[in-house]
C-alpha cells in the first residue's frame, strides 16, 4: 500500500529522507486500515434473513479461544465498528481471542427497547438465534472456549448487549455497555432471566442522546422510549449480584488535559460474585472516552470476569 501511494504521487525513497512527515502520512494510513482490510466476512441464515457478521481470521491452531462480539451503534455496521478497534485486534492473536463484529438488522438491532421504531423491532427480529448460530459457527471453526464468550456495544449496540446479558446469561458470559442505560419498566420489551453476571457500564454526564440521569431518548428526530438513570442501570446488575452498600470510588488518571473530561469508576467486586462496574465519564458525551482506549479496558474487565463460573 505504501508503494502504490508513493508511486501514485510520484515520489522516490529517496526523497523519503528529506520528506520524512510525508513517509508518516502513509504509514499511519496503512495502520488505521489494517483491521479493516483484513477483515472476513460471512452470513448465517436465520428465520429467513441473512444475518452477516465480520472478523480477522485467528492465525495458528489455538483451542479454547475467547470469543468477543462487538456491536455497532443504530445506524451503523459491523466493518464500521472495527475500525476503532486496532489496538486491541493487535494483542488478540497473544490474548487467544476472536473478535467478531456483527452488522444489525438493515444496521439496526432488535433489543428491549419497546417504543425502538426500528424495522428490526417491529418484525421481531430473532436475536438470540443469530448469537447462538454464530456462537455455533465459531466453536466448529476455531474451537472457542464457549465459557468464554462476552459481548460489548455503544449505544443501540450497548442496548444489544444488555439484551444478551438479560435473556442469555447462560451463553453470555460478561457485557459491557457503552454510552447507554437500560430502558425503564415501561419501555423494557425483553423478558428477562433475571441472573447476575459481570457487567461494565461506560456513560458521559453531558450525554445529550443517551441521559446521564435518564429520561426520555432520540434517534434522529424518532423517541425510543424512555430510559433509567445510569445510577439505577449499574445498581439493578449489581443488586442482581447481591451487592449492596456503597462500591469502591476511584479516580482514573486524567490523561488528554485538553478534553474537559475526567472518569470516575465505581466498582463492586467479592470473590464469588461478579464483578459490576460504572464508568462516569465527567463532561463525556455520546462518544468513547478519550482518556482511556475503551476496548482495551473493556477486555482486561471481561479478562477479570472469567473468575467467575456463571
Amino acid at each position: 500500500m505504501l508503494l502504490s501511494y508513493l508511486r501514485r504521487m510520484k515520489i522516490g525513497l529517496l526523497h523519503l529522507l528529506h520528506w520524512p512527515r510525508l513517509f508518516l502520512l502513509p504509514l499511519a494510513l496503512c495502520v488505521c486500515n489494517l483491521v479493516y482490510s483484513q477483515l472476513q466476512s460471512d452470513s448465517i441464515l436465520i428465520e429467513g434473513h441473512y444475518r452477516t457478521f465480520h472478523f480477522k481470521k485467528p492465525a495458528g491452531v489455538k483451542t479454547g479461544r475467547s470469543l468477543l462480539f462487538l456491536m455497532h451503534g443504530s445506524g451503523g455496521t459491523g466493518t464500521g465498528m472495527a475500525k476503532g478497534t486496532g489496538k486491541l485486534e493487535a494483542i488478540a492473536g497473544k490474548e487467544n481471542l476472536l473478535i467478531v463484529y456483527p452488522d444489525g438488522y438493515l444496521n439496526f438491532w432488535n433489543e428491549c427497547r419497546r417504543y425502538s421504531t426500528a424495522v428490526a423491532n417491529k418484525e421481531d427480529i430473532n436475536e438470540q438465534a443469530f448469537f447462538r448460530a454464530m456462537i455455533a459457527y465459531f466453536d466448529s471453526l476455531y474451537k472457542i472456549d464457549r465459557s468464554k464468550v462476552f459481548a460489548a456495544g455503544m449505544s443501540g449496540g450497548g442496548h444489544m448487549a444488555y439484551k444478551l446479558g438479560l435473556t442469555m446469561p447462560g451463553a453470555i458470559h460478561a457485557i459491557a455497555a457503552i454510552i447507554v442505560n437500560l430502558p425503564d419498566s415501561a419501555s423494557m420489551d425483553c423478558i428477562v432471566s433475571g441472573k447476575p453476571l459481570p457487567v461494565m457500564i461506560v456513560n458521559g454526564t453531558a450525554d445529550n442522546t443517551n441521559p446521564y440521569n435518564g429520561g426520555e431518548m432520540f434517534v434522529g428526530n424518532s423517541s425510543f422510549g424512555v430510559v433509567q438513570s445510569t445510577e439505577k442501570s449499574f445498581r439493578y446488575w449489581s443488586a442482581l449480584a447481591g451487592y449492596t452498600g456503597d462500591p469502591l470510588k476511584e479516580q482514573l488518571p486524567d490523561r488528554n488535559l485538553s478534553d474537559q473530561q475526567h472518569i470516575e469508576s465505581y466498582t463492586f467486586r467479592q470473590k464469588g460474585k461478579p464483578e459490576v462496574v460504572m464508568l462516569k465519564v465527567i463532561g463525556g458525551h455520546h462518544d468513547y472516552p478519550s482518556d482511556i482506549d475503551v476496548f482495551l479496558y473493556i477486555w482486561d474487565f471481561f479478562k477479570r470476569s472469567m473468575a467467575f463460573k456463571n
